[in-house]
């Protein structure tokens, strides 16, 4: 649901409970309200588009703005629960979307910052929310009384004469009750809380130890010369990372969250190689404050158990239902369906790879550490050229206002202004405002591209202001990625995975920059979680657009445009490696299934977490040890997250993705009315209406797996939703 209102009863206990607040004396109280009156959360922020007032943010005003915004939610709640009059529409479901303006505007800005610019009070504080926040869910969903309203305006919704969007509305928060426990009795009502309050405990606990540990694991070199075949520029940010951590005169290999790491690519030293991928794979399964072992097995059983006692066989079934997917035996099929080609295309790179360990006289079999060192290896010979000649031509801000932002201009008519006037929450960050193609403003947008030790592994979008008209909400939103941050003065060179990273998340971004849907339900990226990915994947199209490329591909010292020559070659790579690809991205979405798949009694405990994750791999027949999962189960970030039986999804939204690239490409690319039909059919709906149906409106028919197994070089597999 969009909001988190609770019960009057509920949030002062909780308020209470958790500051420990004692009987206020009339100096106090006045003192109180004094501060009330300066935290940034009580109001709305009087900059533009609401943007946060990040100046006025700190640790002291997140704890009252907390408590405030759970008391003004009950009120709310309250209200709407008890109200004498006959529910409707207005005085019940358009209620609840305007109720908790305090607790959604402290949450939103909250819960972001954690991701990207955490502290260790904001870590403490966070840990004691969840279980308080989650019962405070719990008490909106649970409520009976308020259910009951729901309820009544649901069995009549045929003759009520809503508009489409109001009546999906509607049919949404019915969905959202029942799927979250309205239904049941109150003995297991009690139940479902104290599993969701553990589940919250729970899943701060996984995803904290993720963050500590990567951190932890980073690789601490001694000798410049062990680093030899890693850029000038990456020897440099590893010396200033190890400088930043107090080891001057050493280099520290930050890692990414993902199990392969980027200097792998180009290591001539095979044992730090394998120092460095041993390292990565290791997290969370060795012991010590970060194991996440316990945690992992525990989660997963009580999300077996809370499916179960909410009607579903596995937690997989019921986080399904509510995607387009809709069944396991839907998504069993194409990842199942899929893994044999995407094996045997990987084994067979992997033989190509072999012979030039030979070729070079080595004495060794590849082993995982050695692939991307090898595959680039591969590449150079068969296309001629890797990736380092590449990366001059990539300077990190030319990406973003010549490439990312020159194809939404080229697209959509937008354009970007930087607003060096508004305050950061970082020094990294860069704030634009953005114009719609006849001159009104349309959004905010903040890059954070830069990588930091308290910022979370991977990239994402999330949005601080979401569109709708119901309160006149305009767009703030922001994309994060993780690029190492060289030494000052000198200039940021992307790899071309990291240029093909910017675009997609910007793709999320137009998707919560042109929503305009009447109700915060529906705002921008809410949609099916296996839905959400594919606009950005469509987005990454135009990294390689010619058009595009020649505006924003250009060399940072000369700003001569990348070779033609060059660009060929890239074009002509474009399948290659992606055997491994596919079988690391198909490997981890088969654990993520594997474990959500399963009920109580069919879960091991922290002892057989990796049996089990190396069972699940051999039975899908895709346990390759020469080509780890994107994500082992310790760090599986995604499956704690948002994606938990959905990581599938960057799959399942390829499909769509694929087939609507062949439509741009059948109806001549980049054109603005190519943009203006979908933005107006399908980015702009946010999730108004059902998925699918989107992607028809704008394609035409329903999707076809045949431009994704082509541009994967696999074979037939099942179409979703079919």
């Amino acid at each position: 649901m969009s909001k988190n209102p609770v019960t009057l009863a509920i949030a002062v206990a909780l308020a209470t409970a958790s500051l420990g607040l004692p009987t206020e004396s009339a100096q106090a109280a006045a003192t109180k309200a004094s501060a009330q009156a300066m935290n940034p959360f009580f109001q709305k922020s009087p900059l533009p588009y609401q943007y946060p007032q990040f100046d006025k943010i700190n640790n002291a005003v997140y704890g009252p703005a907390f408590e405030a915004g759970m008391k003004e939610g009950a009120a709310d709640i309250e209200k709407i629960a008890n109200n004498p009059a006959k529910p409707s529409f207005e005085n019940t479901i358009v209620a609840m979307e305007k109720s908790g303006q305090v607790l959604d505007r402290v949450s939103t800005v909250f819960f972001s910052l954690i991701g990207t610019n955490n502290n260790p009070n904001m870590l403490k504080l966070q840990a004691e929310l969840a279980p308080k926040l989650s019962a405070y869910s719990d008490a909106i969903t649970l409520n009976g009384k308020l259910y009951a309203r729901v309820k009544a305006l649901y069995d009549q919704r045929d003759s009520l004469g809503l508009d489409p969007e109001s009546k999906r509305l509607l049919e949404r928060y019915h969905t959202d009750f029942v799927r979250e426990g309205a239904q049941l009795n109150d003995a297991d009502k009690a139940t479902l809380k104290d599993i969701n309050a553990k589940l919250a405990g729970l899943q701060t606990s996984f995803s904290q130890n993720v963050q500590k540990e990567v951190n932890a694991a980073a690789i601490v070199v001694d000798r410049k010369e062990d680093l030899a075949g890693l850029s000038d520029s990456d020897i440099a940010a590893a010396a200033a990372v190890a400088k930043a951590r107090g080891m001057e005169g050493k280099y520290v290999i930050a890692l990414l969250n993902t199990s392969g790491q980027p200097a792998l690519d180009s290591l001539d030293n095979r044992s730090l190689r394998e120092r460095i991928q041993k390292a990565s794979i290791a997290r969370g399964s060795q012991g010590g404050e970060f194991d996440n072992r316990a945690v992992f097995a525990e989660i997963v059983k009580l999300r077996a158990q809370r499916a179960k006692l909410l009607g579903y066989g596995n937690h997989a079934e019921y986080v399904l239902e509510d995607a387009t997917a809709k069944t396991t035996s839907a998504v069993n099929k194409m990842l199942f369906g899929l893994a044999p080609a995407a094996v045997a295309n990987a084994k067979k790179e992997a033989a190509d790879m072999q012979n030039v360990v030979k070729a070079e006289k080595g004495k060794f079999e590849l082993a995982a550490w050695d692939w991307s060192y090898y595959a680039e290896k591969v590449r150079k010979e068969r296309y001629a050229f890797d990736e380092s000649q590449l990366r001059p031509y990539f300077e990190m801000t030319n990406v973003l206002e010549n490439g990312v932002f020159y194809a939404a201009e080229k697209l959509y008519g937008l354009t970007f202004k930087r607003r060096d006037d508004l305050p950061k929450y970082h020094e990294d960050t860069t704030v634009y405002e953005v114009f719609d193609a006849d001159g009104s403003h349309l959004a905010l947008f903040i890059a954070d591209m830069y990588a930091r030790d308290n910022k979370r592994g991977g990239a994402w979008m999330n949005a601080y202001v979401s569109q709708n008209r119901l309160t006149g909400n305009t767009p703030v939103v922001a994309n994060h990625l993780n690029v190492p941050k060289p030494p000052k003065g000198e200039p940021t060179l992307l790899t071309f995975d990291e240029v093909t990273t910017m675009f997609h998340e910007f793709g999320h971004a137009l998707h919560g920059m042109f929503s305009d849907v009447k109700y915060p339900r529906f705002s921008g990226t809410s949609v099916p979680r296996d839905f959400v990915e594919y606009p950005s994947q469509v987005n990454e199209m135009w990294a390689t657009d010619p058009t595009i490329l020649s505006n924003y591909a250009k060399h940072y010292q000369t700003g001569v445009q990348i070779p033609q020559a060059l660009l060929a070659k890239v074009q002509a790579a474009a399948q290659f490696n992606e055997g491994f690809r596919t079988t690391e991205y198909l490997a981890a979405s088969i654990i993520d299934q594997a474990w959500h798949q399963k009920t109580v009694e069919q879960l091991p405990g922290p002892d057989g977490v990796l049996a089990f994750e190396g069972k699940a791999l051999d039975e899908a027949g895709i346990n390759l040890a020469l080509v780890p999962p994107r994500y082992r189960t310790t760090y599986f970030s995604h499956i704690i997250g948002g994606y938990s039986a959905g990581y599938y999804s960057y799959l399942w939204s390829e499909v769509l993705d694929a087939d609507s690239v062949e439509w741009f490409k059948e109806n001549g690319g980049l054109k603005r009315e190519n943009g203006d039909h979908f933005r107006k059919t399908l980015l702009s709906r946010g999730g108004s209406e059902d998925a699918m149906k989107l992607f028809e409106d704008f394609r035409g028919r329903a999707p076809d797996i045949q431009p994704l197994l082509k541009r994967r070089g696999l074979t037939a597999s099942p179409t979703p939703g079919k």
